[in-house]
C-alpha cells in the first residue's frame, strides 16, 4: 500500500494493485478473493475439525469464513452446503446437571463432569434394545454364541456362561453400533470360543478419530454392563453377581492394552503422544492404587506405543476422555468380587465361587 493509499484509507488488491471499494470480498481488477489468506486458515481448521469428529467445532469456523465471500460466488454456495451437512451430524444439547446426582457429580470436579458426560453409557442396555437384538436374528452370531456358550458352561456352569456371553454380545455390539453411525458396513458379531468375538469390517473407517471411537465404542458398551451387573449385585448379594462385574471389567480392561488389533489399539491410535502420556500417567496411578496386575500390563503397551510414533495427526479431547474414562471405572469395577487374596487376585478364580 502507497503512502498515500495509508493516509486516505484506500485498501488496493495485494494480487493486481488495483484500489477496493470499501467493503469489498472480491477485487474488480482481477477476481480474486480479498480474504484468500484468512478463508485458508478457517477452512484448515474446520477440515482439522472434521477429521476429529468435531462437526460443532467445523461448523463453526465455516459459519466465520461465511461473510468472507462473496454471496453470488460458487464458494459461498459450497460453504453453506457444509454448514447444513454438519449440522445434520451435530447431537442435540445435552441438559444441565439437575437431579440431585447430577449436582453431586458436578461437585467433583472435571472427573465427575466426565461421568455425567457419558451417562448415556449407563443407558444403553434400554435406549438401543432394538440393535442388541440385531445380533440375534444373525445365524452366524446365534451358533457361534451357542457354541462359546457350551465351552464356558463345561468350564464355569452354565449360569456364569449365560452371563459372560451376553457380556461379550454387548461389547461387540457396541463395535456395531457406533460403525452404523458412521455408515461403515459390517457383520454381525461372531463368537470365537475360549477367545471372545469379532466383528468383521466390510469397509475401512474413513479417519484416524472415526476408527479410534469405533475402537473405544465395545469397551464402553462392556463397561455399561459391568456396572449393570455391579447394580444387581448390590440390590441382591448374589455372588455370581458381583463374579460377572469384575470379569467384565478386567475382560474389558484386557481389550484397552493398546497393541496388536485390541481395542486400546485403535484408540491409542487417535491419541497424540502428549496424550498418550497422559494415559500413561493415569494407568500407573490406578495400578498403583489397585495393584491390578492387568493394569500393568496395560501400562506396558501404553510405554511401548510411546515410541513408535505413530502419533494421531491432531488432539481428540473425546477420545482422550473416553479412554481416561474406561481406565478409572474399569479399575474401580475390577475391584468387586475380589478373591481371598485381596488386590491383584486373578479374575479367573472367581466363576468358582458361582457354580
Amino acid at each position: 500500500m502507497s503512502p498515500a493509499e495509508a493516509t486516505s484509507g484506500t485498501a488496493s488488491c495485494g494480487q493486481c494493485g488495483t484500489a477496493l471499494p470499501e467493503g469489498a470480498l472480491l477485487c474488480p481488477g482481477c477476481n480474486a478473493l480479498i480474504h484468500a489468506a484468512e478463508l485458508e486458515r478457517l477452512a484448515r481448521e474446520a477440515v482439522a475439525a472434521s477429521n476429529r469428529a468435531d462437526p460443532a467445532t467445523a461448523q463453526r469456523y465455516w459459519q466465520e469464513a461465511l461473510p468472507l465471500l462473496p454471496p453470488e460466488s460458487l464458494q459461498y454456495r459450497s460453504v453453506r452446503q457444509k454448514i447444513a451437512d454438519l449440522e445434520k451430524l451435530i447431537p442435540p444439547p445435552e441438559a444441565a446437571p439437575s437431579s440431585a446426582i447430577g449436582k453431586w457429580l458436578v461437585r467433583l470436579g472435571p472427573l465427575g463432569l466426565l461421568i455425567w458426560k457419558f451417562k448415556t453409557v449407563a443407558l444403553i442396555l434400554l435406549t438401543k434394545g432394538k440393535l442388541l437384538i440385531f445380533g440375534l436374528t444373525k445365524m452366524s452370531t446365534l451358533f457361534t454364541m451357542m457354541a462359546s456358550m457350551g465351552l464356558y458352561w463345561n468350564w464355569y456352569g452354565w449360569k456364569f456362561a449365560l452371563g459372560l456371553v451376553v457380556m461379550i454380545y454387548i461389547h461387540e455390539m457396541g463395535h456395531v453400533w457406533e460403525l452404523r453411525k458412521f455408515g461403515i458396513k459390517a457383520s454381525a458379531p461372531v463368537f470365537i470360543p475360549g477367545f471372545g468375538a469379532v466383528v468383521i469390517l466390510r469397509e475401512r473407517p474413513a479417519t484416524v478419530a472415526q476408527d479410534a471411537r469405533v475402537g473405544l465404542a465395545g469397551p464402553l458398551w462392556g463397561m455399561a454392563a459391568a456396572c449393570a451387573a455391579l447394580a444387581i449385585y448390590l440390590t441382591t448379594h448374589v455372588p455370581l453377581w458381583a463374579a460377572l462385574t469384575r470379569f467384565g471389567a478386567w475382560m474389558n480392561l484386557f481389550n484397552l492394552i493398546p497393541i496388536w488389533q485390541l481395542d486400546g489399539s485403535r484408540g491409542f491410535a487417535g491419541l497424540t503422544r502428549k496424550n498418550r502420556g497422559i494415559v500413561l500417567g493415569l494407568v500407573l496411578l490406578m495400578w498403583v492404587l489397585t495393584h491390578d496386575g492387568m493394569l500393568f500390563v496395560v501400562a506396558l503397551g501404553c510405554g511401548f506405543r510411546m515410541f513408535t510414533r505413530d502419533y494421531g495427526p491432531a488432539p481428540d479431547p473425546p477420545v482422550l476422555q473416553r479412554f481416561a474414562l474406561l481406565l478409572v471405572v474399569l479399575s474401580i469395577l475390577c475391584l468387586t468380587g475380589l478373591p481371598s487374596g485381596g488386590p491383584g487376585g486373578s479374575p479367573a478364580s472367581l466363576p468358582a465361587v458361582v457354580r
